[in-house]
């Protein structure tokens, strides 16, 4: 079977169940950064793994969470009630129960929040902090589709926890590395 298969050249794909639509579909859009996010998760574990301090539970817990953003996406691509909603898994609140432990794993290795900080440190926690930007735009991406169609609204809940899941890693990564977060100091520019 050949990777191309030229049925998008028109400018349009296939949601799951067959429906065809632009690839500029709200819904498309939607999914879209969620595969985005996934890559840029990838990115993250790339950066974990060849640290000179590799953080196996961190590497575990972000290959759960590119899984699970694969469910995502395939929640997303189909429509509800079509005839292939019943071959996959929807986004549920025990999913974003599930996140919101990982929050509060993560929260107690981060150091307490006391205003905001500027993205960085570590590669790994630069980068899982791109990812939660990522993460909001496809929160954002999932409002929009639900103005427009039936969705899931544990989808735009999960990723709403996602992106503060992302946040509390970076902290952690960052602390746990001995990294000093920088705060945001306003108006301090010179």
């Amino acid at each position: 079977m050949k990777l191309y298969t030229k049925t998008g050249d028109g400018g349009t794909t296939g949601l799951y169940g067959a429906d065809r639509v632009s690839k500029a579909h709200v819904r498309v859009e939607a999914y879209g950064t969620v595969d985005e996010l996934n890559s840029v998760l990838g990115l993250a574990r790339a950066h974990n793994t060849r640290s000179h301090k590799p953080d196996a539970p961190l590497d575990t817990d972000l290959e759960y969470l590119q899984n699970a953003l694969f469910d995502l996406g395939a929640d997303l691509a189909t429509r509800a009630g079509g005839i292939y909603e019943k071959n996959l898994s929807r986004i549920d609140a025990e999913d974003v129960a599930f996140l919101e432990a990982m929050i509060d794993r993560y929260q107690a290795d981060a150091p307490p929040f006391t205003g905001f900080v500027h993205p960085g440190g570590t590669p790994a926690a630069a980068t899982l902090q791109v990812a939660r930007a990522v993460a909001r735009r496809a929160e954002r991406d999932v409002i929009h589709l639900m103005h427009e169609e039936d969705t899931n609204i544990h989808a735009q809940v999960y990723l709403n926890r996602v992106s503060d899941l992302l946040f509390i890693m970076a902290r952690a990564v960052n602390q746990r590395s001995g990294i000093n977060e920088e705060a945001w100091n306003v108006k301090k520019r010179r």
